[in-house]
């Protein structure tokens, strides 16, 4: 039997890079999705070195730019390789910056991108006899009250996005892989979200240097924090289980807000205007 095939964004460091040395462990095919060839070219070594029987490629993706996530999609559909599940791990928080479309970096890389690439790869998983979707979010989404929906507008100037907006962007992706299992019910195509634990991973890049060494003390492992996107995307017994959120690897309730079924339709709605026809 051929391999399971597993496109993973952000996958050249923290959680990503654990998750895919974890896969190609077990004899998968990896596909790293980055946007710096330099900087994934050791990951890819180290695969290919420790575990010669797993087979493993890059990609070039900037999750934040919408043109890019089309360019990459379309490109890797052209390739004709299989994709039996789709990470959406890529991050980023504490931000003060603009993508190339003008949204808010936080919400354009933990959000919009992701909400594209979903959309144009979502053809090709569902051709796996049982696809699944994992959206990596974050227990941060409970501080949650409410969504202003302007965080999503287009700027002309950045603002700081701090532990807030981030919070928020973490309930998106819990109200995307839940209203993606709506959307998919009946089909073979599975959805999860889940909350790694509190990760010593680089999506704290953009926060000084001295605030990131002082909280990464706290944190988990990047591999510890692995632990929970792998068990979504592999695990034999949740087949038969859509739309559920994790914590690390159990089964956990969400927010309130993130059971919401009219505020993740509205979500879908609003990102899909955003982000315009995924064909």
């Amino acid at each position: 039997m051929t391999p399971p095939t597993f496109f993973v964004t952000g996958a050249n460091s923290g959680i990503g890079r654990a998750l895919v040395e974890a896969l190609a462990a077990r004899g998968a095919q990896v596909v790293l999705a980055t946007r710096s060839e330099e900087r994934t070219r050791p990951v890819l070594r180290a695969i290919q070195s420790r575990h010669p029987a797993a087979r493993a490629q890059w990609v070039s993706l900037d999750v934040s730019d919408l043109a890019s996530v089309r360019r990459a999609a379309q490109e890797f559909l052209a390739s004709g390789h299989p994709i039996d599940v789709l990470v959406n791990n890529a991050g980023i928080a504490g931000t003060r910056a603009l993508s190339p479309d003008g949204f808010d970096l936080t919400y354009a890389t933990n959000h919009i991108g992701p909400f594209l690439l979903t959309n144009l790869l979502l053809p090709r998983v569902r051709q796996s006899p049982q696809g699944r979707v994992v959206n990596v979010a974050s227990g941060a989404h409970m501080m949650v009250k409410r969504i202003d929906w302007s965080v999503l507008e287009r700027r002309g100037t950045p603002k700081r996005s701090g532990f807030a907006d981030y919070a928020v962007t973490k309930l998106m992706n819990v109200l995307h892989a839940k209203q993606l299992a709506r959307r998919l019910a009946g089909t073979s195509v599975t959805t999860y979200a889940l909350h790694p634990g509190a990760v010593a991973s680089n999506i704290w890049r953009a926060l000084p240097r001295p605030l990131q060494w002082f909280g990464k003390l706290f944190m988990l492992s990047n591999e510890q924090g692995a632990e929970s996107p792998l068990y979504c995307a592999t695990a034999p017994e949740l087949a038969a289980t859509t739309g559920r959120y994790y914590d690390r690897t159990r089964e956990a309730r969400p927010s309130p807000l993130a059971e919401d079924a009219a505020l993740a339709q509205e979500l879908w709605a609003r990102t899909e205007t955003l982000v315009g026809p995924a064909t």
